[in-house]
């Protein structure tokens, strides 16, 4: 299974840059990265609250879940 962030596309609606989002999360850029390519493997509901928050937006804005067969089709090996 892979779970996609769709963290660019609200990123690039909001014209927020990731180090903007860094600051209103209080974590680091390199975290704001991890997230935008998947490569988190643990995630809190506060930061998940965070985001919907400042996006004004559901989870299911920010989250997408797909089979990984499909998530190597769209993404390669990021998915």
């Amino acid at each position: 299974m892979a779970i996609i962030f769709n963290l660019d596309k609200l990123l690039a609606a909001k014209k927020m840059q990731s180090v903007e989002l860094a600051a209103e999360l209080d974590c680091t850029v390199q975290t704001v990265s991890r997230i935008k390519n998947g490569k988190i493997r643990a995630f809190r509901i506060d930061t998940l609250d965070e985001l919907c928050r400042i996006f004004d937006c559901q989870p299911g804005d920010l989250l997408e879940y797909m089979e990984d067969d499909e998530a190597r089709r769209r993404f390669g090996d990021k998915g």
